[in-house]
Parts: structure tokens; sequence; C-alpha cells
């Protein structure tokens, strides 16, 4: 399918399309909406960056258009498992639905009391699409009695993260109220067996479509530098300033390394801010803001925004160090080469990380290119399968001999 005019869409919905500057629809697209046209409930897996949301949102305002619905009730619900994902979704159904009758609001927490007012008289007058974090949904059925009477499309977005997240109950919380028949739609970038089941539980003879999950695409170029801890951020500020880089994305493993990373880069002189979910909503939109209008060089983050973040001219991501799980290494890189451009992914691997390394590597079916750092820096440690080896295991043994020895010590 070459155009977005092959699909049945009515003209408002074209129109919006035309503003919004989309031609030409994505596999995702592709095989998502006829099925949504036509009113299956729809599993959709696809990595990052595929254009799941526009492959969900442009079908359910076709639908709106041409189905009968009561407009002074909740239509439509859409889950998403963090703010920044609910704001975007939010901001792509206001472009796509520029030329469409339909209200909207986004439901989610760390927001001042002038938005929690919006939020409340948005469920209880009933927007035609609300678009929500599931706890922040689940407090506000807690204290009112929101009316999800007509609600005919469930749709949640990130499933697998939003289970990683421990949801699962606020979202069977929130399908016990809601109608029996209804079109319900889960977009997942990964597909394990949680998901099977959540799927089982909540969608009736649903369709399933993949799209090429397990593996990066070939826009973004990989490498690796194989380093000790104290050498990343001397790396890292000789990159930043040899070839002139700005919007970066670093991704750290947790909130307390984000913070020590972002205060060491900003000891090198780099423009530098932190993102992770101990920072109120008005500070992150700050970061956010600023990040997008390059006022801020590198964006240290946890994965909050490794996921359903449209930033779409991120040129490098950085992965400080390896990540946990191996679609997480995926998902990071994704925020990268976006909108068929091409981008970098780096990561900084140290001894302690080698095994984890080769765990990706066997996973992505190739060996990631190797970087010589440096010469100022000093040298590297070795990568190989021995150091891998010795690197997946020594702390664990370490603490084992310990305990033992505190153990003898105390008889």
């Amino acid at each position: 399918m070459s155009s977005f005019y092959d699909f049945e869409f009515e003209d408002e919905i074209f129109d919006g399309l035309e503003s919004m500057n989309f031609t030409r629809p994505t596999p995702i697209q592709e095989k998502c909406i006829p099925l949504l046209l036509a009113g299956h409930d729809v599993i959709g897996c696809a990595q990052t960056g595929t254009g799941k949301t526009a492959a969900y949102t442009l079908p359910l305002l076709n639908n709106l258009l041409v189905d009968d619905h009561d407009d002074k009730r909740i239509n439509a619900i859409i889950m998403a498992p963090t703010r920044e994902l609910a704001q975007q979704i939010d901001q792509q159904i206001e472009g796509f639905g520029y030329f469409v009758p339909f209200s909207s609001v986004a439901v989610y927490g760390g927001n001042d009391s002038a938005a929690y007012t919006t939020q409340k008289n948005g469920l209880l007058r009933g927007a035609d699409i609300v678009i929500a974090t599931p706890g922040r949904l689940i407090s506000h059925t807690n204290v009112y009695n929101i009316d999800f009477s007509g609600v005919k499309y469930f749709i949640l977005d990130e499933a697998d993260r939003m289970l990683d997240m421990g949801f699962y109950d606020d979202i069977m919380s929130i399908v016990r109220l809601l109608p029996e028949k209804r079109q319900t739609v889960m977009f997942s970038a990964t597909m394990p067996p949680k998901i099977r089941s959540l799927a089982q539980n909540i969608m009736h003879k649903p369709k399933y479509v993949e799209i090429a999950v397990n593996r990066p695409p070939e826009s973004i170029r990989q490498c690796a530098f194989v380093c000790y801890e104290n050498q990343k951020t001397p790396l890292i500020s000789a990159m930043m300033r040899e070839q002139n880089l700005s919007k970066v994305l670093l991704f750290a493993g947790s909130k307390l390394k984000v913070r020590e990373i972002c205060r060491a880069l900003k000891g090198a002189q780099l423009r530098c801010d932190a993102m992770h979910s101990d920072r109120t909503q008005q500070e992150r939109d700050s970061v956010m803001h600023e990040f997008r209008n390059g006022r801020i060089d590198i964006l240290v983050a946890t994965d909050i925004v490794s996921r359903g973040i449209d930033i779409d001219d991120i040129p490098l991501v950085i992965n400080y160090d390896v990540p946990r799980d191996n679609e997480d290494y995926v998902h990071r890189i994704g925020r990268t080469a976006r909108a068929e451009s091409k981008g970098m992914a780096i990561t900084l691997v140290s001894p302690d990380d080698i095994w984890r390394m080769k765990k990706i590597e066997k996973f992505l079916g190739y060996e990631v290119a190797k970087e010589q750092l440096p010469n100022f820096l000093g040298d590297a440690p070795q990568y190989d399968e021995t150091t891998a080896k010795d690197g997946a295991k020594p702390k664990s043994a370490a603490k084992r001999t310990n305990f033992r020895r505190r153990k003898t010590k105390n008889k």
C-alpha cells in the first residue's frame, strides 16, 4: 500500500493526515488499520518507532465519525503506561482529529490542581476520548461516579510495559467497568506469555499482527566501546566536543545512576539534564521542552523515556551501561533513526557488563562493532569469552564466600 488514500477513511481524516504531512503508511499501519476499520479486536506487536500510535488513532477517529455513539458519554479509553506517552497520544489525536468534532482529555498524575480539575470535568462530562495512565484513572473512579457505559473502544498501548510496571490489577478493574460489547485493541513491543494471557481475558477473537519485533532497524549504526567505569565520562565529553553533537539521549539503569552521571557531565561543562520518575511533571515538561529546542545537548534518562516519546531528530543514543534485558536494548536504541532518518547507537561496556553485551549480541544474531578508545584514555579491557564469563559471576561468588566466612566466624 503506497498511500493513506488507499484506506476507506472519511474526508475529515484525510484532511488531518494532510495537515500532519502523513503520506505513506508504515507496515504496522498498513496491516492494522483495515482490521480496526472493520471492527475486529486486534493485537499489534511491533517495536518502538514503527507508527503504532497512528495505527490505532486513525481508525478510532474514523469509526467515531461513522458509528452511532452518545456524544455526552465517554466513547473511547486509551491506556498508556506513562504520562509522557499519554501526552504524546493526546497530541497526535489533536493533530489527526483537527477536522473532526471530538473532544479528548489526558488523565495522568503529577500535575497541579487546575489540571486535575480539567481531568475530572472531562471524565464526568463525557469527553469522547480519554487517554489515561491506569493508576490515575483508578484514582478518579475511586472518588467520582464516572459513567463508562458508552465506551465502545478500549485500547492498551505499550501493554507489555504496563504489565512490567504492575498495572495488571488496575487494568482489570477498569475492564470490569466497561461494556462487554466493545472493540478492544492491544499494542505491545513484545509478546510474552502474560500479554497473551491478558488478551484471552479481555479480547474477543483478536486478529494478531506482528512486525519485526526483535531486531533494530538497519538505519541505526550500532557500535560499542569496551572501557572501565572511570573512562566513560571522559569518553562522552570527548565525543560531544569533537563531533559538536546535540540532542543526544543517554540511558542509565537507575535513577541514582542518572543523577550521578548528570552531575559528572555538568562538571565536564556539558549542557545536560536528567529525566526520571522522581521529577515533578512540571520539571519533566520543562526538560523535554528544552531538549526538543536544542538548549540541552544531552538528556540523561532512565527507561521511562525509552518507549513512547515522540522525538524524531535524535542523532545519537548512548547506553551508559548495558541494558539488563535484550528487548530494552532494542527499545533504547530505537529512539534514534526515526521517521526514515539514520542514527547511531553507542553502548559503553564495562568488564562486569561484557556478559550482558554478549547475551544481547546472541539475541541480535550478530556482533556489535567495537570501537577503539582514544589514546588519552589509556588501555581498555579485553572483550573475549573469558572476560565475559568472569564478569558474569564474580560478585555473587564473592558474596557467597564472604557469607561463609562470616558464618564460620560467628560459630
